[in-house]
């Protein structure tokens, strides 16, 4: 009865969030206008009802995971009503300014006018001081914090959160075989904190850093982190953190590649590997690529377009096994999630 209960919770709490984010991405369709290619798209492009289907296997597959054990019921299944209205609130005021950027092709408003005095460019790597999908202030400042996560799930239908959660599957078979009080974690671009809120949900005596270049975003990080202890803070690059070799057991990287210029994801993999112990792990999840999910190429040559990511297009066509490989990894495990790529990388 228990779990019948449960189950009927998720089901509720899931569908008012996809009907809540879904929503706001149709409505959005129809107050934007779409963005021509600077080339013809070659890929398929999947209609919405293969996209819902898949969101729904996603969904399918998030509750078995729970049913499994391999980690709980989310801490925020359901969105307040009042939270809910606000995000959807901001959203839709922003709204207009990322459509002006979109068609004017401007994505350099950080660089030329900073954050809201909020640091703007000072003692950032060029490549970070653009307006990322086409968003208010980049990730430069408090604003563009609070907008991030509810931007995100609208994006993508309100799978993101469960996209995320895919990572603690092996997280769960990884952490079995160690004591977990004595195992480190890092989580590099940890952006908002979102994934590690469910990271320390389930494992709350495991001691984790948080690694961001955003000041701003930290500030959010530490706001939904603080229901647990065990978390430390570090604002810096993640292919230059400063961090001792062989420091961490565990790293996670979670929608950093595709927005690092190809050098710098190869000054991350080298970076990362460096501060992993020997034998350790790091689990990668990021967006699809080329060929992962034929019927999605189409949708992966335009979204650079629609949403700037200058460095997209080559991370759709890099060979990332080869790149960890390079760096000192073998490639343990890869697979597709609904829009991401997931991979287990054991540190040589």
């Amino acid at each position: 009865m228990a779990g019948a209960i449960v189950r009927a919770a998720y089901a509720l709490g899931q569908g008012a969030r996809v009907g809540l984010f879904w929503g706001q991405y149709w409505l959005s369709a129809r107050l934007t206008t779409p963005v021509k290619a600077p080339r013809p798209i070659e890929g398929p492009m999947p209609d919405s009802a293969r996209i819902l289907a898949d969101l729904r296997r996603l969904m399918v597959g998030d509750w078995r995971n729970i049913e499994a054990g391999y980690y709980r019921l989310p801490h925020d299944l359901a969105e307040t009503p009042v939270k809910a209205l606000a995000g959807a609130a901001r959203y839709f005021a922003d709204l207009p300014a990322v459509e002006r950027r979109r068609h004017q092709r401007d994505s350099r408003e950080v660089l030329r006018e900073g954050a809201d005095g909020e640091g703007g460019g000072s003692g950032f790597p060029r490549y970070y001081l653009q307006n990322f999908h086409f968003q208010t202030d980049g990730y430069l400042s408090r604003r563009s914090a609070e907008l991030y996560d509810h931007q995100v799930e609208v994006l993508f239908g309100g799978g993101a959160d469960a996209m995320r959660r895919q990572v603690l599957v092996p997280l769960h078979d990884l952490l079995k075989a160690r004591r977990i009080a004595e195992t480190r974690l890092i989580d590099l671009a940890c952006g908002t904190g979102r994934f590690l809120t469910f990271l320390k949900d389930n494992y709350p005596r495991l001691e984790v850093t948080a690694l961001d270049l955003s000041p701003a975003y930290l500030a959010k990080a530490r706001k939904a982190l603080r229901p647990w202890r065990g978390v430390e803070f570090l604002a810096a690059p993640a292919e230059a953190s400063g961090l001792a070799d062989e420091s961490y057991d565990l790293a996670t990287c979670i929608f950093l590649f595709h927005e690092l210029p190809r050098p710098v994801r190869a000054a991350v993999a080298r970076e990362v590997a460096r501060i992993l112990k020997p034998g350790g792990r790091l689990i990668f999840l990021d967006s699809l690529q080329l060929g992962d999910e034929p019927d999605y190429d189409g949708l992966l040559e335009y979204f650079p377009v629609a949403f700037h990511e200058p460095y997209y297009d080559d991370y759709i066509r890099q060979d990332l096994g080869a790149l960890f490989e390079a760096a000192g990894f073998e490639v343990e495990r890869v697979e597709t999630v609904f829009f991401s790529r997931l991979m287990v990388l054991a540190k040589a």
